[in-house]
């Protein structure tokens, strides 16, 4: 690898100011799991590395009535995913974060370089968009929230400003009588990333009736797929089979999923079929 400068800041200020002046040639590592594969690569050549290992303010997993789970880009999958109130909270979330990768990934991969990252293949993606989750992004100008739903743009890429640093995942609590479920399917070994993920949400009517379904499709595409049309054919109704069957033909028809060595575009359609009907399935179980 050529000479890369490694510049360790003391705070976010002092990340932000760096980067403000430099971030055409500079690149962000916090826990390194995809970045460092890049540089062993030479996919990429920075001319300077910025770590954000030492922010210690970017690292709580906290909890704040009325506005949800808030949780620091520097917590690792691993704090999720065992965090006692991550798991009381969004169960389903923690139970994601636990199927990346391997114990050692999740104790290295950070939560805000998951998303930064923004790998098509990456389980949190899909799950967090359909919790209709949000990050906070600073800059040396100020900050603002993005909702996930918005925030992933395409192959790698997302909303992130070259001068924004991700510091904060927030997770709203659900509302009464919902319930998520995420279901993954693996075409090769247990700890490769999923051939096709999907995520469900679904919140009840009083007299049982869907009020509302999100389902979204993680790893079939350049970002989470998410089908308003498809999720409309179950409002107002019981989600017996045939509504189930419909609902989930119409993302596997709605989807045009790309091809690589975990599934070629056909086999994905049908595995999407599949998938979608389990994860809601295992949501109204």
């Amino acid at each position: 690898m050529p000479n890369i400068k490694l510049l360790q800041p003391a705070s976010l200020d002092e990340a932000l100011s760096h980067l403000s002046a430099r971030s055409d040639e500079t690149k962000i590592i916090s826990g390194g799991t995809a970045l460092v594969i890049m540089l062993k690569n030479r996919l990429i050549a920075p001319a300077t590395l910025l770590s954000l290992a030492g922010l210690k303010e970017l690292r709580g997993i906290r909890h704040e009535p009325g506005i949800g789970l808030r949780i620091g880009a520097l917590a690792t999958i691993r704090e999720a995913e065992a965090s006692p109130i991550v798991r009381e909270k969004q169960p389903m979330l923690a139970q994601t974060f636990g199927k990346v990768g391997n114990i050692r990934i999740r104790h290295a991969a950070t939560v805000g370089g998951n998303l930064s990252e923004a790998d098509y293949a990456s389980d949190p993606p899909c799950v967090l968009v359909a919790l209709r989750a949000r990050v906070k992004a600073r800059s040396a100008h100020g900050e603002r929230e993005i909702a996930l739903v918005d925030f992933f743009t395409g192959f790698y890429e997302t909303a992130l400003a070259p001068d924004e640093i991700l510091t904060e995942l927030i997770v709203p609590d659900a509302m009464p009588q919902t319930r998520a479920a995420y279901v993954k399917y693996v075409s090769r070994s247990s700890e490769d990333r999923p051939c096709v993920g999907m995520a469900a949400v679904l919140e009840d009517q009083t007299d049982g009736t869907c009020k509302n379904l999100r389902l979204v499709a993680g790893a079939v595409s350049e970002k989470p797929q998410e089908i308003a049309s498809a999720e409309a054919l179950a409002e107002g109704k019981q989600l017996t089979e045939p509504v189930i069957d419909e609902i989930a033909g119409a993302y596997s028809s709605s989807i045009e999923p790309l091809s690589d060595l975990r599934g070629s575009t056909w086999y994905r359609k049908q595995i999407i079929r599949v998938m979608a009907r389990r994860a809601i399935q295992q949501v109204l179980g």
